[in-house]
């Protein structure tokens, strides 16, 4: 079935409930949204764009990121969400990858893109956009789509430094969001969305369960994650939901204790996507109450492999109640989750190992990629790549991150995509990226070099091919990298060197 079905029911059933917000104001009702996006996938249709096609977005968050979104899914094709916050040369990357047919993409953008690539038929989503779109004749219903067709292709960086399109599935999707509403929280119509983390990503995906129960969607005006607009809007609309990076969770914290706001008419804060220190959330809970809830999930398992509810969150009687609160939950009802060794044997409760995920959500392989997917699945296990253990009552704790992941904000940094920019400049011969702990941000980019380029020369170079966040905050010029019998640079002791250094 297809995803934009539910919008078509909420339409045929509500059509005058409030759908989408720019702010405080108004955009459209479940009628005119469902409206518009059959005549994007009415205009779509008339460009050629047949089912199975892949669509970009690179937009910031704002009521017509949906309609874009439900356009495309009405049109039987596939969205391809892009962070706005990448370079124009990773942009073009994914869009040359995934064979995008054209590109939504907010007008303050476009320039970047164009520039990296001349060939790419972009649409700027403006005013007279709309105004041309809604000309077309809409089509009658959303196209039929098998479960397993692709319904959006999401970009996360591998180690490799080059970014694998994920292939995420309509059934993928619903398996999401049914299974949000029977572990992570309950919506309703009387909800708004909250949109302040990137729509490209967890956030956006958190639609569908709101537009399955016809809640309303709201953008903030400043298209972007403001601590006070959030509070105002909060307060204005009431029981709001948002999904939050952990540092997002405590930035927020942070001023509403300066500030003096309550957070009244946050309903729920969904936090996932890094690290959450126990202190951070429990400040975070002494202070808007019992609003938190925390998930686990990956690209390949979005948003879906475990779930820490409300009542564990803020929980403090059961005897190991600070352990539950370090976890990230028990499995969530729509996958199969399991800790292995090496070979992908079960180890038993305790043991640290690889997390592995099986079921309807995990992702059924990489786009055009399958070397990379036959390292992923492994007789129908997902090997997360992430290292943890299970207790006896099923709650899992994350160990450590193979890969070397950093979480930046709420935003990956895969070290390897760094480092390839770095090597570039003439002078330097070796370099090894690793995350330092950052109070605001959980995690800032660092780099070790060996070479005299000097700082300045390489924050121009990567100005030049990455977005700004992973750029290196700071340099250290070394006369070697640590290494082991293997010649492999050992991070381990770059981490340990690292938390010595002033």
């Amino acid at each position: 079935m297809n995803l934009g079905v539910w919008l078509r029911r909420q339409a045929q059933t509500a059509g005058d409930r409030p759908a989408l917000y720019c702010g405080t104001d108004l955009v459209a009702d479940y009628a005119r949204f469902d409206a518009t996006a059959s005549r994007i996938a009415g205009w779509l249709t008339g460009q050629g764009v047949q089912p199975g096609d892949r669509i970009g977005i690179f937009m910031k968050n704002c009521p017509e990121y949906l309609m874009m979104l439900y356009g495309i899914w009405y049109a039987g094709a596939a969205a391809v969400p892009i962070n706005a916050k990448l370079h124009g040369r990773e942009v073009a990357y994914i869009l040359e990858n995934s064979g995008a047919r054209l590109l939504f993409v907010s007008p303050e953008l476009a320039a970047s893109v164009r520039a990296a690539a001349p060939g790419m038929a972009c649409v700027e989503v403006a005013a007279d956009t709309m105004t041309g779109m809604q000309r077309h004749a809409p089509v009658a219903e959303p196209a039929a789509v098998a479960p397993t067709d692709l319904a959006w292709l999401f970009y996360t960086s591998g180690t490799t430094g080059k970014p694998k399109g994920v292939r995420i599935t309509h059934r993928m999707l619903m398996g999401m969001a049914l299974t949000y509403l029977a572990d992570v929280d309950e919506v309703s119509a009387e909800d708004h969305a909250l949109y302040a983390a990137p729509m490209s990503h967890g956030a956006g995906l958190y639609n569908l369960m709101h537009v399955l129960r016809g809640a309303a969607h709201v953008c903030p005006a400043s298209l972007g994650f403001d601590e006070a607009e959030i509070f105002d809007l909060a307060e204005h609309f009431g029981r709001v939901h948002m999904f939050c990076a952990p540092t997002m969770v405590t930035r927020m914290t942070t001023i509403a204790k300066r500030d003096g706001r309550t957070g009244r008419g946050l309903r729920t804060i969904v936090y996932g996507g890094g690290p959450m220190y126990v202190a951070d959330i429990l400040e975070a809970v002494d202070h808007f109450g019992p609003i938190f809830v925390q998930i686990y999930g990956q690209g390949e398992c979005p948003m879906a492999i475990t779930a820490l509810p409300r009542h564990d969150v803020i929980g403090r009687d059961h005897p190991r109640w600070r352990e539950r609160l370090a976890s990230v939950g028990r499995a969530q009802s729509g996958i199969e989750l399991r800790i292995g060794d090496a070979a992908g044997n079960p180890l038993p409760a305790g043991e640290t190992g690889e997390i592995m995920v099986r079921g309807d959500i995990v992702m059924p392989g990489y786009w055009q990629n399958p070397e990379a997917s036959e390292q992923a699945l492994r007789d129908g296990w997902l090997m997360t790549g992430d290292m943890g253990l299970l207790d006896a009552d099923g709650y899992l704790t994350l160990q450590d991150r193979s890969k070397d992941l950093i979480i930046s904000g709420g935003s990956n940094v895969y070290p390897r995509e760094v480092e390839e920019v770095l090597l570039q400049h003439p002078e330097v011969q070796e370099v090894s990226v690793v995350g330092r702990a950052h109070a605001d941000w959980g995690e800032e980019v660092v780099a070790f070099v060996v070479g005299t380029a000097t700082p300045e020369a390489l924050n121009q170079l990567c100005n030049e091919q990455i977005a700004r966040f992973k750029r290196p905050k700071a340099y250290y010029h070394v006369p070697e990298l640590p290494k082991n019998n293997y010649g492999k640079v050992l991070k381990t002791q770059l981490r340990e060197d690292l938390a010595k250094l002033p």
